[in-house]
């Protein structure tokens, strides 16, 4: 089947500027103190976006520290960025530690388990392995606790084969700048760096994309965004926050398969939760939550046709959605005509909202059905 095929029978276009997710990369990296490096979390596949096209795209802007979250995920990379450091975040143990230390692979090392088979990989190959080790600041899930840091640092001298490089935490309220949280966890991770410095001379990386938006206290010398990359606001949802300050990434557009004129009233959809009444017209469009696009939306949703602001009403099925398309002229409200799901007028964030979700479960949830056009000038 040839593109322009799947381009017309896809029941939408999703469209990804790689132009600016560098743009943001940029912004991002000019935020940044003096020293600091700034990464890229690619994992999810670059959250839904595609990595095998993300990744190098970044990698042009000049990123060449990246983050995944599986090891066959950085296995994937390597293969698109030979050269690249990659960090895989949730670690390894005695069954992958070989393949990831051929790959050279970073594992970040979240408890002693993983930090045992890291440095039994590192005894069997006869050379020190490089390693992330992950504190816990006050999350309550990945790295280690007090104790563990504490028995780690005790332990330093007899662990010659890891080669620790970076200390890391990860913050539980960065989108929400006023919480109290942040100044506990910063004060936690300072605290723990002290202690840990016996081990020696470490890096050490706490920022998140919105991390990096609450001050360069928190940059340290490794930043690792990937949420800010893809065009999510840093600031989170809540009422009041400042405007999203990263470019928009992508354009989601669903085709609409055909247009119902109601002449008596008649209820819409699975479960028959909306009643459409006579005069008014629905557009069915050809996008479902098989690709992503949320029940949770049934009913609360919005997208824009001709520049108009339209309703979803009824229930979001497999396959299909239908919205309330009575006042956009029926030169524009036609079977095949192209709605704005996702747009400069529809952010992803506007749409998670609707769902009660965030940006980011949006864009993972983002099924293959769609046809994907990337957009990049160099």
């Amino acid at each position: 089947m040839s593109l322009q095929d799947q381009a017309s029978s896809a029941g939408g276009i999703l469209t990804i500027d790689l132009d600016a997710i560098k743009a943001n990369y940029h912004q991002l990296n000019d935020r940044l103190r003096d020293g600091c490096t700034l990464g890229a979390v690619v994992k999810a596949d670059a959250y839904g976006l595609g990595m095998a096209r993300v990744a190098p795209a970044l990698w042009s802007a000049g990123c060449k520290t990246f983050f995944v979250a599986l090891m066959h995920e950085g296995l994937a990379l390597r293969a698109l960025l030979p050269d690249a450091q990659i960090q895989v975040f949730n670690g390894t143990d005695a069954e992958s530690a070989p393949a990831m230390a051929a790959a050279g692979l970073i594992p970040v090392l979240n408890h002693p388990g993983q930090i045992e088979a890291w440095h039994m990989e590192a005894t069997r190959l006869g050379k020190s392995l490089p390693a992330i080790i992950h504190v816990d600041t006050g999350m309550t899930r990945l790295g280690l606790d007090g104790q563990e840091i504490k028995a780690l640092v005790e332990a330093g001298k007899h662990r010659d084969g890891l080669n620790i490089g970076t200390i890391m935490s990860h913050l539980a309220c960065a989108d929400d700048a006023d919480h109290a949280m942040n100044a506990h966890q910063l004060e936690n991770f300072k605290t723990t760096l002290k202690i840990m410095a016996p081990l020696g001379d470490l890096g050490a990386s706490l920022a998140n994309s919105s991390a990096i938006f609450l001050g360069d206290q928190y940059h340290f010398d490794l930043t690792r965004p990937g949420s800010a990359l893809y065009g999510i606001t840093p600031h989170g949802l809540k009422d009041g926050t400042p405007p999203n300050p990263m470019a928009q990434v992508i354009t989601l557009q669903g085709k609409i398969l055909q247009i119902r004129g109601i002449d008596t009233p008649s209820s819409v959809g699975y479960g028959a939760t909306h009643q459409a009444e006579k005069g008014q017209k629905i557009a069915i469009v050809g996008v479902g939550y098989a690709d992503g696009y949320l029940r949770s939306l049934s009913n609360s949703a919005t997208a824009i046709l001709g520049g108009i602001r339209v309703p979803v009403v009824g229930r979001v099925s497999m396959d299909l959605i239908t919205l309330d398309v009575t006042n956009v002229p029926d030169q524009v409200a036609r079977p095949g005509a192209l709605v704005d799901l996702i747009g400069p007028d529809h952010s992803v964030d506007t749409l998670a909202r609707e769902a009660g979700t965030i940006g980011y479960e949006i864009l993972t949830a983002l099924g293959p059905r769609f046809h994907q056009n990337y957009l990049e000038t160099a």
